[in-house]
């Protein structure tokens, strides 16, 4: 059975820490980044009325009918609908803080409400023209800590040595303690030109930084023609799951095999992930056959992608992951894994595997829900646990700092991932 896209708009890209330049109008975003497009309202739902009361009743329904944990984390949700709508809420604001509160109840910082100016802003939020620092955010589970999923690459927080796992503990001063991601947002985001500090914690230490704001413009994927160690690789970077992703891998892929390579590296190393459908299309560019993705959603109904006999290339790949490597990165990673097609080299990835759709609310605010639970081809559930690679390389603190500071030697033999990465490449070709 396909995926309905309906039903699976986002593949859980964390929030993205950035201002947007509104390109398009409505739901149309422009510039290679996911379409968010509106879904149904679930079933029997009324549209939003005069009493803010109405808008928490529609999140209730809405988690009712779709959330993941059929539980709720093992909570009465029907007691907790009589308990709010018996509630009085004079305002808009006091029912917004009804629902957030609602929600925490379920432990999962991926459903989120956002208000009228944040759906609006995640509509737009990677439209491929947008201005901010350039952080993919999360918050974890257990501590409510945000946490850097990843710096988006030639950003200004990639600029200055932000990293994967960074701990973000104070905002111009101000301590993250308890803070949604959706307000370290609002406080990280600002005007072009204006600097913003963020205090961090890596591992014990912490370290602070002074990010000047700036426009971004992302285009997913680079590649070139490596000659390292007698092996003419196809080096192709991704940095993330966009819209245009797809179409800029089919070019990279088609040049390099014009330039008849031996084999590809794929770096998918810092990529927080994004829209689910481009993982899907950039795996059957590399898979002939077998099975992509399956998500199962909490009545046990599986749906399941497979390669459609169309890939681009039978030549010899190797993959780079690290601990940013997210969503779906994992995704193209595990079907690339279980299927026998790549060896993964590097550090374990992430350990995003939920979904989430989002949701249009009445009142013009919207609901991003977990509604499923994605499964490699083997059927591992990596939410969490990430992805092991084949073969285990470490960088140093010394090394992550050097590539951080000299952009240029990335995907270079003086990265010692890719440098493993084309000696597996010239190993699988001398077994050919």
């Amino acid at each position: 059975m396909a995926i309905s896209k309906s039903k699976l708009l986002v593949s859980a890209v964390a929030a993205a820490v950035a201002t947007i330049t509104l390109t398009g109008a409505g739901m149309k975003l422009t510039r290679g980044q996911p379409l968010f497009q509106p879904l149904s309202q679930a079933s029997g739902l009324p549209f939003f009325q005069e009493s803010p009361k109405e808008v928490v009743d529609e999140v209730w329904n809405i988690i009712h009918n779709d959330y993941v944990d059929g539980t709720f984390n093992q909570t009465d949700w029907r007691g907790i609908r009589l308990e709010y709508l018996n509630r009085t809420y004079p305002e808009k604001k006091e029912a917004y803080v009804a629902i957030r509160e609602m929600l925490e109840k379920l432990g999962d910082p991926y459903t989120r409400f956002m208000d009228p100016d944040e759906f609006r802003n995640m509509k737009i939020d990677t439209s491929g023209e947008l201005t901010g620092v350039g952080i993919q955010l999360s918050q974890d589970e257990k501590t409510k800590e945000l946490v850097v999923v990843a710096p988006i690459e030639d950003t200004p927080a990639f600029k200055v040595g932000i990293l994967s796992r960074d701990v973000i503990i104070k905002i111009n001063g101000k301590s993250t303690e308890g803070m949604s991601t959706d307000d370290a947002v609002k406080l990280i985001r600002g005007p072009v030109g204006e600097s913003v500090t963020l205090t961090i914690r890596r591992d014990t230490k912490e370290m602070e930084f002074q990010i000047k704001r700036d426009r971004i413009e992302i285009h997913p994927v680079r590649f070139s023609e490596r000659n390292d160690a007698g092996v003419k690789t196809g080096y192709i970077r991704l940095n993330q799951f966009n819209a245009n992703a797809a179409e800029e891998m089919r070019t990279a892929i088609q040049q390099l095999e014009a330039k008849n390579v031996d084999g590809y590296v794929l770096d998918l190393r810092s990529n927080p992930g994004g829209l689910l459908y481009s993982s899907i299309e950039i795996a059957r560019m590399w898979l002939d056959s077998g099975t992509i993705v399956s998500t199962v959603d909490r009545r046990g109904i599986s749906d399941q992608e497979n390669a459609n006999g169309r890939a681009l290339t039978q030549r010899p790949l190797v993959v780079l992951v690290d601990g940013g490597s997210a969503s779906a990165s994992e995704i193209l990673s595990g079907a690339l894994q279980d299927n026998h097609r790549a060896e993964l080299i590097g550090t374990k990835t992430f350990g995003k595997g939920l979904v989430q759709s989002v949701r249009p609310l009445g009142d013009g605010s919207g609901l991003a829900v977990t509604i499923a639970k994605y499964l490699t081809p083997k059927g591992t559930d990596i939410n969490k646990s990430g992805i092991a690679p084949d073969v285990v390389i470490e960088l140093s603190d010394a090394e992550r700092e050097t590539l951080s500071k000299s952009r240029d030697l990335i995907g270079t033999v003086q990265d010692p991932q890719y440098a493993k990465a084309v000696t597996t490449l010239k190993e699988k070709l001398a077994a050919l």
